[in-house]
């Protein structure tokens, strides 16, 4: 990677653009040479900060803002979505999964709560009504998906959902929503939820 992360400055902005292909250390190892550099364009005026580019991890994200913190005192802003969530998609994107971190939740997910994990999620139970498990890739739910399930959370449509019985109203994958009605929610036997043609498919 030559140059990993790049700055510039436009309007009153100064910009931070990460490749999309750099790896963690690249960057960390990049940003610190680039410190100095940043640093001369606060001595007249304290310009925001904004990151662009790869989308990152939050660690990665943290990371980043106590680097530039710890010189300057300075807003920071990331383009790049920096949480999960159904408003933390910004930026659609596709990529194959092959490998991803993946969090097992053992037991069932009540009413009202709230799983969420940047890589792939396994339920070793159901997800009830009234509860919500998000993931930045695949999900999988061993016993019934009956609540809110929103796989691919930062934009990745190759995400999937699997599950041993499908009877949640709505399914999301990226940024593609389908609702299912309450008859074909209840005589289903669909068990994989995958994105073709921008349109999600139950199997």
């Amino acid at each position: 990677m030559r140059n990993p992360v790049g700055i510039s400055m436009k309007k009153d902005t100064i910009m931070i653009r990460i490749s999309e292909g750099a790896e963690y250390k690249e960057i960390i190892e990049c940003l610190n040479k680039k410190i100095p550099a940043l640093k001369k364009l606060y001595r007249e005026e304290k310009n925001p900060i904004k990151v662009t580019g790869k989308i990152l991890k939050n660690k990665e994200i943290e990371d980043i803002k106590k680097i530039i913190k710890d010189e300057i005192d300075v807003d920071i802003e990331f383009e790049s979505p920096n949480e999960l969530g159904l408003h933390g998609i910004k930026k659609a994107f596709e990529q194959e999964i092959k490998n991803s971190d993946t969090k097992f939740y053992k037991g069932s997910v009540r009413s009202g709560q709230k799983i969420e994990f940047e890589g792939s999620l396994v339920v070793l139970g159901d997800v009830n009504g009234g509860a919500e498990v998000i993931a930045g890739e695949n999900i999988v739910v061993l016993g019934a998906l009956r609540g809110l399930a929103h796989a691919g959370a930062k934009g990745n449509k190759m995400a999937v959902i699997a599950t041993n019985k499908l009877e949640c109203p709505q399914i999301r994958i990226a940024n593609i929503v389908k609702e299912i009605e309450k008859e074909e929610a209840e005589n289903n036997t669909y068990k994989y939820v995958f994105v073709d043609k921008e349109e999600i498919v139950l199997e």
